[in-house]
């Protein structure tokens, strides 16, 4: 009975947002500077068979490339699952991603809107129940090396309430050997896809923004839910949509003046490699035949300088990659 009694008040707490908000956890990521993660988004991990909902065969391409490249860890930017209350979604991701768990590959997660599809209640349960480092948090941080990550509920006010006041806190009171300030969440903060910026991630460019100008580390934005790639820059900030880890990649009619202009469906992962003052990311593109054979190529590809200098942009490339 205790037991039974502890559950519900735990689901209950969750249900209400209020489990674990006080202390949002500040995790570690063991690396030494330099190392490389992976980030990337939009997974919709779900039973194969439902075509509609995402791509297994890119989903099944994406982990094992993930895997082959050794990531110091991996960033999910939400969509993890296609619903988030349905426990049998959750085994898939489980089944699917198992050699991430065989190689000790961290998986630092935000919450996307399908994580809370369905109930969510037992959507969040099962997310803090596969993530139990979070402590119940919807939002938390992790340093890795000369890197912050701020990983954001975008379900929620980014820039004010509970959430903004904890945001501005951490950027009040930046270490000094922080080079490089990763902001991860769902919803972009700046995209030109027929999505559209919400109101809520408006207010979070605008504060971001402003600590920019007065920051010697480099911001950089990593967001999905638009199923495809961007890449933009905004007062020194980058922002980097990358959405297409398995939920149907969308063609997106890009502003004439993006960075990065592209009329194909995009299915892609980030890898970040960072290093001391300097760190570069390469979107790389996968590309599944009718005989299920993969092609990778990286397209796009930015270089990043914590002294806040103009990034310098790679030129594109059509090479092929094997990750």
């Amino acid at each position: 009975m205790f037991f039974m009694v502890r559950k519900f008040l735990f689901f209950l707490l969750l249900a209400t947002g209020l489990y674990g908000q006080n202390r949002p956890p500040e995790l570690q990521a063991h690396v030494k500077v330099p190392f490389q993660f992976v980030a990337f988004g939009d997974t919709r991990f779900t039973d194969p068979a439902n075509a509609q909902a995402a791509n297994a065969a890119v989903r099944h391409a994406m982990v094992d490339a993930i895997d082959r490249a050794h990531p110091a860890f991996i960033s999910i930017g939400g969509d993890i699952v296609y619903i988030g209350g349905d426990g049998e979604d959750w085994k898939v991701y489980d089944r699917e991603t198992s050699i991430w768990h065989e190689h000790n590959l961290t998986v630092f997660p935000v919450i996307g809107n399908h994580e809370l599809k369905g109930s969510e209640s037992s959507g969040l349960g099962s997310y803090f129940e596969h993530f139990p480092a979070l402590q119940g948090n919807r939002y938390y941080s992790v340093r890795a090396g000369n890197a912050l990550l701020l990983n954001l509920d975008s379900s929620q006010p980014e820039a004010s309430g509970p959430q903004g006041s904890w945001l501005s806190g951490k950027l009040e009171t930046l270490p000094s050997d922080v080079d490089f300030v990763f902001f991860v969440l769902h919803h972009p903060p700046l995209t030109t896809s027929a999505q559209g910026v919400r109101p809520p991630e408006a207010e979070l460019a605008k504060l971001i923004e402003s600590y920019q100008q007065q920051a010697r580390a480099r911001f950089i934005v990593l967001s999905s839910h638009v199923h495809n790639y961007e890449r933009h820059e905004s007062k020194g900030v980058l922002y980097l949509v990358s959405g297409g880890g398995g939920a149907h990649a969308n063609v997106i009619e890009r502003a004439p003046d993006d960075p990065f202009q592209s009329h194909e469906v995009n299915y892609n992962y980030l890898s970040i490699a960072v290093s001391q003052n300097q760190l570069s990311i390469t979107m790389n593109r996968l590309e599944i035949d009718e005989a299920q054979h993969t092609h990778w190529t990286q397209p796009d590809s930015v270089t990043v300088s914590s002294d806040r200098l103009k990034a310098r942009v790679a030129p594109r490339k059509q090479i092929p990659a094997n990750p």
